[in-house]
């Protein structure tokens, strides 16, 4: 699943191509992928001008000008591709680009296609004022990149008993980490992931937040990593993956000691770490 990096890599590139397109209509061939009736959903974004993009844990929301906002969400495989009015490139052929089910069609005849190969991915459109009170975006925590020292601590001491691999993962209390980030996460911290919160030093805490900002901003600013079907709105793969250090390099050597990296089950998911460089 596309992670805070993947996300906002998206609604980057939105922002920067379809702020101010006006859209002529929406064609769709899974309406189980829409929240609201087809027919409604398609009323409701005729016309409508694309006022910007913002991002909310790991949903995209694209505001209307008519006091509407679209709200996606591309669970497992879904990605967004925009594709400029005679575009004929090779990279949106690639295998995964081409399963699109939902297509918003602009004025410019420029398109913003919406591809996913297993449909676990959705849209949804809503008043504005509404977006908030959404029930998958209410229930969301603090989103990872807003963490302060002070509240980052509050929430270690408040879930004291959990364990930090897991505790990172939970999007009700830190919404935008996912597997891959967790585990590069805690290296990048020289953490355990089975270490209890309780057990965490102040200075241990700190360095997890840092390693927290450190590898969400650097995965921003390379795209996103793209370990299966994650595309950015070219169709292009993200470059992090480049720099993945231990989430799925099980039995190979650690960068930093040669060790071998462990893969273990941590509440029903993977976890990759060094045991002898995280304690």
């Amino acid at each position: 699943m596309p992670e805070l990096p993947e996300v906002q890599t998206i609604v980057n590139d939105l922002n920067q191509n379809i702020k101010g397109e006006t859209i002529s209509r929406f064609w769709s061939d899974w309406n189980k992928g829409i929240k609201i009736s087809l027919s409604k959903f398609k009323k409701k974004n005729k016309n409508a001008k694309i006022v910007d993009a913002a991002r909310i844990g790991k949903h995209i929301i694209i505001h209307l000008d008519n006091n509407y906002s679209i709200i996606i969400h591309l669970k497992m495989t879904g990605h967004l591709l925009y594709k400029r009015k005679n575009l004929d490139s090779p990279i949106f052929q690639e295998r995964v680009n081409n399963y699109v089910h939902h297509i918003f069609y602009f004025i410019s005849g420029n398109t913003l296609e919406f591809s996913d190969l297993r449909k676990f991915g959705w849209l949804n459109l809503v008043p504005t004022k509404n977006v908030n009170e959404q029930k998958s975006i209410k229930k969301l925590g603090i989103d990872a990149l807003l963490l302060t020292s002070i509240k980052f601590k509050n929430l270690i001491n408040k879930y004291h008993k959990a364990k930090i691999g897991i505790f990172l993962l939970n999007q009700d209390i830190i919404s935008g980490i996912g597997n891959i980030y967790r585990s590069e996460i805690l290296f990048d911290a020289r953490i355990n992931p089975k270490k209890l919160n309780s057990k965490l030093s102040n200075v241990e805490v700190e360095n997890i937040l840092i390693s927290t900002k450190k590898i969400l901003k650097k995965a921003i600013k390379l795209r996103g990593t793209t370990d299966s079907d994650y595309r950015d709105t070219k169709g292009e793969s993200g470059k992090f993956q480049t720099q993945l250090k231990v989430y799925r390099k099980e039995n190979q050597p650690c960068v930093a000691c040669a060790k071998i990296i462990t893969k273990e089950k941590l509440a029903q998911r993977s976890v990759f770490y060094c045991q002898s460089c995280q304690k």
